[in-house]
């Protein structure tokens, strides 16, 4: 068994700001307690809508063991109209009693939009002096803040000139992530602002869109973790500056704003912990602030994928040349194997149904080199475990629940650690071994994610797996807008393909629902996909069109085009190779199987093709019913 690591240092403090969150106030503080963050930021609507005074509210965080990090916003208060100016002072003055009530000590004042805005950065530099006096008295500190859209301070460093020259001690930055990553701003000089001059850290993630930054901002930021910036990039030279206060997450997102807030805190919390554990592994040595201190352990394949289906599924598996090798001891469950490919059927799943034919992806197990620190990884990064009831001499495998309901087992195959690996679990049946196809293990699994669990999926598979992104986009599907992702780990011995439909679907949904696939890696697939088909395999057919262009596209031999056509292969190309599929038709409601071959270092999941896929699949399932 792996020993306890000892972590790098004190974990830092982990605050939420209710904008992040659905519900009213008290559903935010509520949920922002049992995901177990430290603090929250006060978004002011949040706390206009609550009937209970700041003191009350003040006090239920208290309750909860949270602390008001920051009240926030402050808006639009340097202005070049002086009776303006004092009429924005006397706001603030209010602003002040409201965070006396919470407990606050921190107010963040966002550069300002307006068009009275001050421009000369001495005067703004005075008005902010002016400000940072008044909240003094009161034992108060004012976090100022660059907005990308800001009218003349829109940039991290102007901010900072605008502190540095009104030179208060209760006057210092709030640096924001995507402010400063959005305008493309370099942080690495954030390292030279002196530490205590740094009040407030925000952090939040998006994906690179091309929209003007304000819409950026208000719909489309993520958790670290689930877009494309570099955060550690951007929070290593913060702690360099010797920042000491709570990492905290400010998330405009219209999809988390309508979740359940408890999950959404769960993944937020989880987000801040890998932020924490990928900036302290950029440090020289790798040293730094770890809340987790355990690497992810390295994944050496996937040692099964658990579905469950009915009878045909077993069938179609004996058909592709896999061999039934064994029986659960406790369980309706049966192992198939074929090359490197196992595959178990669980009758008792497809019993139960699910709404889509009993078909499913019920679990993934991927190979650990260390199972007890991956399982230990999974609980420090909030994964929740799978209730297993084992059997006596039955391995006690790890499992976590990853966002779409799929069991992730971390497990080992070989008999090289302390108790019984999973294979124990089975029974050998006295059957003789098939052929085989030419099928050597399992390429990738693709699933479907529900709409709202998309960001959190890709988190999850990241952070308590290891995996990183290799593929990112979007298709137009026949149905609607599909957006992808591929995660895997460094050696691409454990593949995901993730997708979800864009746009939310009305009451007309003809498309296959949430489609589940296994992918079985194939080194001849015309051979593999000729010997099913020959065993009575039901493979997917394929329009003519799309082998016509096909054959315009690649100018592909005609011995090859026939086989093509004959066994409804796809056949995606780009600069680095190929990716080649056959699929099935649905085995059960949502699930199919594809055979893939790739030469090159091909990289992708076909998504070029998944169009053509998804019509075919449709037109096959209606012409079954």
């Amino acid at each position: 068994m792996s020993p306890e690591p000892t972590p790098a240092g004190p974990a830092p403090r982990l605050a939420l700001a209710t904008v992040c969150l659905s519900g009213t106030l008290q559903d935010k503080l509520a949920a922002a307690a049992t995901a177990g963050f430290d603090g929250v930021e006060i978004f002011a609507p949040d706390l206009l809508a609550d009937p209970a005074p700041p003191s009350e509210i003040g006090a239920r965080c208290r309750d909860l063991g949270l602390s008001v990090d920051l009240y926030q916003p402050l808006r639009d208060i340097d202005s070049t109209d002086p009776d303006r100016f004092a009429a924005n002072l006397r706001r603030a003055d209010a602003t002040f009693e409201v965070m006396a009530g919470l407990g606050a000590d921190t107010v963040l004042v966002c550069s300002s939009v307006s068009p009275d805005a001050v421009a000369d950065t001495d005067r703004l530099a005075g008005q902010l002096h002016t400000l940072a006096g008044r909240a003094h008295e009161r034992g108060l500190r004012i976090a100022y803040e660059a907005l990308a859209w800001g009218r003349h301070v829109g940039t991290w460093d102007a901010s900072w000139d605008a502190v540095r020259t009104a030179d208060h001690p209760a006057l210092g930055l709030c640096l924001d992530s995507f402010h400063v990553l959005a305008r493309g701003s370099d942080p690495a000089p954030v390292a030279d602002v002196p530490g205590e001059k740094l009040f407030f850290l925000q952090l939040a993630d998006a994906r690179e869109l091309s929209m003007d930054v304000l819409s950026w901002s208000r719909h489309h930021r993520l958790f670290p973790g689930q877009g494309g910036f570099d955060l550690p990039g951007f929070l290593a030279p913060v702690l360099a500056a010797g920042y000491t206060g709570p990492l905290s997450l400010e998330v405009f997102n219209d999809v988390f704003r309508q979740a359940d807030p408890v999950r959404t805190a769960v993944d937020a919390r989880r987000s801040l912990i890998a932020l924490a554990e990928a900036t302290a592994r950029r440090a020289p040595g790798g040293a730094g602030t770890d809340p987790v201190a355990t690497p992810a352990p390295a994944l050496t394949g996937t040692a099964f994928v658990e579905l469950t289906a009915g009878p045909e599924l077993g069938r179609v598996l004996r058909a592709l040349g896999f061999s039934r090798t064994g029986v659960h001891r406790t369980k309706q469950v049966e192992r198939y194997e074929q090359g490197g490919a196992r595959i178990l059927v669980n009758a008792a799943g497809a019993a139960n149904g699910d709404g889509a034919g009993g078909s499913a992806v019920a679990a993934i197990a991927v190979e650990s080199a260390d199972p007890v620190a991956s399982a230990r990884r999974a609980a420090r990064l909030c994964a929740a475990p799978v209730p297993r009831v084992t059997g006596p001499g039955e391995a006690e495998l790890a499992g976590v629940a990853a966002p779409d309901g799929t069991a992730v087992f971390l497990c080992r195959t070989a008999d090289d650690g302390p108790g019984p690996a999973w294979p124990h679990d089975f029974v050998a049946v006295d059957e003789p071994p098939a052929a085989g196809t030419g099928i050597t293990g399992i390429d990738h699994v693709g699933l479907t994610q529900p709409y709202d669990a998309f960001d959190e999926a890709v988190l999850f598979h990241r952070a308590v797996l290891g995996l990183d992104t290799v593929a990112d986009g979007e298709f137009a599907a026949p149905f609607g807008l599909v957006r992808s992702r591929a995660l895997a780990d460094p050696d691409r011995r454990v593949r995901l393909a993730l997708t979800v439909s864009v746009l939310r679907r009305g009451g007309w949904s003809p498309a296959v629902a949430d489609p589940q696939y296994v992918a079985l890696a194939c080194d001849d697939v015309l051979a593999t996909a000729a010997a099913a088909q020959a065993a009575g395999v039901p493979l997917l057919p394929v329009p003519a069109n799309y082998h016509d262009d096909l054959a315009a596209r690649l100018e592909l031999p005609a011995a090859t085009l026939a086989a093509y056509r004959g066994l409804g292969v796809l056949h995606e190309r780009d600069a680095h190779g190929d990716y080649l599929q056959v699929c099935t038709e649905l085995l059960g409601g949502r699930l199919f199987l594809a055979l893939v071959q790739r030469t090159g270092a091909h990289d992708g999941h076909g998504w070029t093709d998944a169009p053509v896929r998804m019509a075919a699949h449709r037109r096959s399932r209606l012409a079954r019913v």
